[in-house]
């Protein structure tokens, strides 16, 4: 993804590689370009100033787009066209000589791996796609202190080495903190300092620091070095799961709603709605730790849709505010350590039948060589079957490594240094299952087995999850078929079992293929 810059000054004229002000500006669609405003005068309120553009295309399309404090005296409005053609620019603002500038942009086709920003399917609102029609299968990776990764170094050596791994291995989205302090639990004490990236004085969104915050200010150098990250995440075409707030994370906030807290919601806004992987979270664990209220968050909400002209969706890391106001979020989250997770989230699924839902922490924490934090459930297996159950209860589902989710960034998690490795690669297997056999195509049913879990696409196609602990499977109310199509994979190796035909039945029982492993039985009509 390229990012293009151009600049304003006082005196209209316009600097953009040499390009003088009479040319005109060429860039794509979905493609991000900064528009950089600066004044020889220094304001004494520069985050309160008012600096945008309004976007307007041939076809009478308009965005906008509201401007934010990049320091030095300079602002810049961040703009993504969303169509083809000519687009006029005209800026405004409190800052007398910084309205009226006029600019137009020629916007060319978007590049083939460029999909726009995610919407909910229109047809099939249970699921997501990009602006351009392509199906997006969620898989997130919690990393919640990824923006501390690499602080101060503009190449982002670790945050390169860990995102290599994160791509490859099929996760498309990184849940994440804009920022977070600290843990409140025992750390371990063999942890090595190199993996640390809690309770650091250094890193802070305001002036100041954690412990001796100004919060009349914004630590501008936080958030470019935040952008450089997101920007990264989009390179690689994955999914920035903003979280804005934490509670619980030793964070000194300032009080909700004062003018402070205002204005840093309203930066994070201004500044990163221009990003086309960047998905909203208002708050980690939203409703806990008694830092705030449903009006808080609904107010949140209120304050982000009014900012936010690319309407990129949103949704609050509370299951609680999501089943009492569903109708402010686009996906309902839900944190569920259930021990009978498919039946949780298959009722949730039913009670929200025209929203995504998603499974953003199942209490499954896959281990590390460090002890970071402990769920209910750290093997690393059942880990995998705790999201392969979300999955097959038509849910979007988060993995949870400890080398990485919390305040421990474990960035080079195959090295030798490293006695536990991640089995990432049970994900990359998860993930190009439901590529072959599309997860948008496919609905859960509970009739059409005597034991697993049963998705179906409703026409040829029935996937049946099967444990370990089985046997056998009894397969039932196929529809009639000339023969059956069976095959077997292998959930942690990724293997398919070869293929074979039967007499189409409507009753009969299976033996899985393979042993001591959770299989998914793929059975077609012929």
């Amino acid at each position: 993804m390229n990012y293009v810059s151009i600049s304003f000054c006082l005196l209209f004229s316009l600097i953009f590689h040499e390009i003088t002000a009479q040319e005109e500006l060429t860039t794509k669609r979905w493609e991000t370009i900064d528009i950089h405003f600066k004044s020889s005068k220094k304001s004494n309120i520069p985050f309160d100033e008012i600096v945008g553009c309004v976007f307007t295309s041939s076809s009478g399309n308009q965005l906008n787009v509201p401007g934010f404090y990049n320091g030095n005296s300079e602002w810049i409005v961040r703009f993504t066209p969303n169509e083809e053609g000519k687009w006029t620019a005209t800026s405004y603002s409190s800052i007398k000589n910084l309205s009226g500038v006029s600019k137009e942009i020629l916007v060319e086709e978007n590049d083939e791996d460029n999909h726009g920003g995610l919407l909910v399917n229109p047809e099939n609102t249970k699921h997501l796609v990009y602006e351009s029609g392509k199906p997006y299968f969620l898989l997130a990776f919690e990393a919640d202190w990824l923006f501390a990764l690499d602080y101060g170094n503009a190449e982002l050596p670790k945050t390169h080495q860990l995102l290599k791994h994160i791509k490859e291995n099929g996760f498309n989205q990184i849940v994440m903190n804009v920022y977070a302090h600290d843990v409140r639990w025992k750390k371990d004490p063999t942890l090595k300092p190199a993996y640390e990236f809690g309770g650091k004085l250094d890193i802070y969104p305001f002036v100041g620091n954690n412990e001796k915050p100004d919060h009349t200010s914004l630590n501008v150098d936080f958030f470019k070095h935040l952008d450089r990250v997101i920007e990264l995440l989009n390179d690689n075409g994955i999914v920035a799961h903003l979280m804005m707030y934490v509670w619980n994370k030793k964070v000194n906030w300032p009080a909700a709603y004062s003018k402070e807290d205002n204005r840093y919601f309203d930066y994070v806004v201004k500044r990163y709605q221009g990003y086309n992987n960047v998905l909203w979270d208002i708050s980690k664990e939203a409703l806990g730790y008694g830092h705030d209220d449903i009006n808080y968050i609904t107010d949140r909400i209120e304050r982000l849709r009014k900012l936010d002209v690319y309407n990129r969706l949103v949704t609050v890391h509370d299951f609680h505010y999501c089943s009492q106001y569903p109708e402010n979020v686009d996906i309902i989250s839900i944190q569920s350590w259930e021990t009978n997770l498919y039946a949780r989230m298959l009722d949730i699924g039913k009670r929200f039948t025209d929203k995504p839902v998603f499974n953003i922490e199942h209490g499954g924490y896959e281990p590390a060589q460090y002890k970071v934090f402990l769920g209910n459930f750290d093997n690393a297996e059942i880990c995998l079957r705790r999201n392969y159950l979300s999955a097959f209860a038509g849910a979007y589902t988060t993995y949870y490594w400890q080398g990485t989710s919390w305040n421990v960034i474990i960035y080079n998690p195959f090295s030798e240094e490293n006695k536990i490795h991640p089995k990432f690669s049970y994900y990359k297997h998860f993930y190009d299952f439901f590529k072959k056999y599309p997860f948008e195509t496919l609905k859960p049913v509970d009739d059409k087995s005597s034991s697993g879990f049963c998705l179906t696409n409703a026409k040829d196609t029935y996937l049946y999850y099967v444990s370990n602990e089985n046997t056998a499977i009894d397969i039932k109310k196929l529809p009639q078929a000339d023969q059956l199509e069976i095959v077997w994979f292998n959930t942690q190796t990724g293997q398919y079992s070869s293929s074979r035909t039967m007499p189409w039945s409507n009753y009969f029982t299976l033996i899985p293929e393979f042993t001591s492993v959770d299989t998914i039985l793929i059975v077609k009509t012929l």
